[in-house]
């Protein structure tokens, strides 16, 4: 049975733990492919493992690594699900300049080992009226879909209200998204956003998603703003990415195993006189 990717995502807070005057919130989220092989078949024989980089690496450094250990990962878009509360848009680095805001959620292919800036419009809290956050998301690791489904089934990266509000207030928020491993993965199908829950301090958000599955991206809020006029650092260079439509109504319905039709039994033949 194949299963549409669900997120439960695990919130690592450090109360106390300030990096660079900074609270430091991680969330690792969960992507479930069911059916579907973690690896192509010549690379399922090594672990994915991260213990030698770690979740405080600057942008980049992670998905750079990954690239150097080989792989169908160089030149691959990753299909990924932008996702924001109603009415926050979202805007991509193109030269350097961000393009116009499209309402969240966004469908966009995203390189491997690159890093992208996004700007984040109109967000939904007190006070937030004409402010702006600029996250950035790098994509480490990619799903195995089927050729014909991996638009459908993209790496969900939320930014949820919660967080945008601890960045608008000055502080740090990470996520790691993973794939969950299919021999410990939960039976169910979660439609209500992403789940989370904390871990003690002390912990590296990308061991903890190790154990957990296989990181595959990660999601970094913090409280920089651009210089003025066009900034090759902000943005990381405006690595290519590219646009998908929206699902349609059909897509989005859940994928149901069906069994193959029996072929109709032949019709009896009567004896001719």
């Amino acid at each position: 049975m194949v299963h549409k990717p669900r997120c439960l995502t695990t919130r690592m807070r450090h109360p106390g733990s300030r990096v660079a005057g900074k609270l430091t919130v991680v969330l690792l989220a969960v992507l479930c492919l069911a059916g579907y092989p973690l690896a192509g078949d010549g690379w399922a024989q090594e672990p994915a493992v991260h213990y030698w980089d770690r979740g405080t690496a600057p942008p980049g450094a992670i998905g750079s690594r990954q690239l150097q250990r080989g792989g169908p990962l160089a030149g691959f878009f990753q299909p990924v699900e932008i996702k924001a509360p109603d009415g926050v848009s979202i805007s991509l680095a193109v030269a350097n300049q961000f393009g116009p805001p499209q309402k969240a959620p966004r469908r966009v292919g995203l390189l491997i080992g690159a890093v992208y800036r996004l700007r984040v419009t109109n967000i939904p809290l007190p006070r937030a009226e004409g402010l702006e956050i600029f996250p950035t998301i790098e994509i480490i690791d990619r799903t195995y879909a089927p050729t014909d489904q991996q638009v459908r089934f993209a790496i969900p990266v939320e930014i949820a209200l919660q967080d945008m509000e601890l960045a608008m207030q000055g502080k740090f928020v990470t996520r790691v998204i993973y794939l969950e491993d299919p021999h410990n993965a939960l039976p169910t199908r979660s439609d209500n956003g992403q789940s989370w829950f904390e871990v003690g301090p002390g912990r590296d958000p990308l061991a903890v998603a190790d154990e957990l599955g296989r990181p595959v991206a990660i999601l970094r809020l913090g409280a920089r703003v651009p210089d003025q006029g066009p900034d090759p650092n902000f943005c990381f260079g405006s690595p290519s990415w590219v646009a998908y439509p929206p699902l349609t109504a059909a897509q989005a319905k859940p994928v149901r195993e069906t069994a193959p039709a029996r072929p109709a039994a032949p019709a009896e033949k009567k004896p001719q006189p």
